[in-house]
């Protein structure tokens, strides 16, 4: 059964800094992949049925956090009845830089994929789509330059992922050498996943955003209710599915946050001073020379929203791991704006085809927290 030692918290008031050496998503893959026996070598933190197996499949469940599951069990018996705990994803709390962080199994500060858009070479790039504006910079913005660590320790790890996923460049960027097989129907993951235990697979990774997408479109709500039920089925076929004996384990990248309407729109005042805007709504990076009168403006602007901090404050303390190398420093942007309260900040380049009712990115409980559960087949 589930592990309730961690609960919602805001870290008295402060945001949550993800442990980084401790139980956190991008200590998976090293503890799976590394030298040593599973039933000797692996963390306490992991799920007990993964060390009495000698097959793991890995399900990535895109935007289930601790909390918003924990608010619904009744809507996921299979997976409640796992056994694990919540652990600690990245920072910033997205895709990009959390799948990034598990695969390779290295913080953001290391890997560089420090956001859903980020500068490079004074641009701001789009990970997830690897555009700059509306265009395509593969070719100039190589993948493996921008994070040039071979995800999984170097290994060719099967992937079962989304067929139009499988050739972007952002998968390039974090699934590059791995097997990649494609599916068109969530109901092909257990069947994909199953025949390569069967083959002989030792670590198989799966991959499903369908929580993510229906949270940001739809919210908190019936059409959430109905995805999250969906999900459990998902992970009930793959139980019912793989060899006899085979775990596994459940995890996220991060959590969501009930955003809707409430909209923030920084100042013309505030925005004099900043030349580019990063990051994404939760986690507002501006760019400036004037550090010090733009993190003041902001502070008596929105300071009852928001962490108002540095790029230096975020380096010292760690929010990115303990070592932010100079190249992945340059990306980063020089006032942050991350919300406390249930906001999102605007930016115009920032706009997609629909507003996002449901948000990540920030450093609160329902976005740092993620189940890390375990079954066995």
């Amino acid at each position: 059964m589930v592990d309730l030692r961690f609960v919602s918290s805001t870290g008295g008031g402060g945001p949550i800094i993800p442990d980084y050496s401790g139980a956190n998503v991008r200590g998976i893959i090293p503890a799976l992949l590394g030298p040593g026996d599973w039933a000797t070598s692996l963390p306490a933190w992991m799920p007990s049925p993964v060390a009495e197996s000698d097959q793991c499949v890995m399900l990535v469940l895109d935007g289930l956090g601790w909390d918003q599951f924990q608010d619904r069990l009744d809507l996921m018996p299979t997976l409640a009845g796992f056994t694990g705990q919540a652990v600690h994803t990245v920072a910033p709390t997205t895709t990009s830089t959390a799948l990034t962080s598990i695969t390779t199994g290295l913080t953001p500060g290391e890997h560089g994929i420090v956001g859903y858009r980020m500068v490079l070479s004074g641009d701001v790039l789009n990970v997830l789509r690897w555009t700059v504006g509306e265009q395509q910079v593969r070719r100039s913005k190589r993948p493996p330059d921008v994070q040039p660590f071979d995800p999984f320790l170097g290994r060719a790890i099967p992937v079962v992922s989304m067929s139009e996923l499988q050739n972007s460049a952002f998968s390039e960027a974090h699934l590059r050498g791995s097997v990649p097989l494609g599916w068109r129907a969530p109901s092909s993951i257990a069947v994909t996943a199953a025949a390569q235990v069967a083959a002989g697979e030792r670590f198989v990774y799966c991959y499903y955003g369908g929580i993510d997408k229906i949270a940001h479109e739809r919210g908190f709500g019936p059409y959430y209710d109905a995805e999250l039920r969906a999900a459990d089925h998902l992970v009930a076929d793959l139980l019912a599915t793989l060899p006899s004996g085979t775990s596994l384990l459940i995890t996220a990248d991060h959590g969501q946050v009930h955003v809707g309407d409430n909209i923030v729109t920084p100042s013309a005042e505030l925005l004099r001073a900043v030349t580019l805007q990063s990051g994404e709504g939760r986690f507002r990076w501006l760019h400036t020379n004037a550090v010090d009168d733009v993190a003041e403006i902001a502070r008596a602007e929105v300071g009852d929203r928001a962490w108002v901090v540095t790029k230096e404050q975020v380096i010292d303390e760690g929010w990115f791991g303990p070592t932010v190398s100079p190249p992945v420093r340059s990306r980063l942007g020089d006032v942050a704006l991350v919300a406390r309260e249930q906001v999102s900040f605007h930016e115009d380049a920032d706009s997609g085809l629909y507003q996002l009712v449901c948000r990540h990115g920030s450093l609160t409980s329902a976005e740092v927290f993620v189940p890390l559960l375990a079954g066995t087949a």
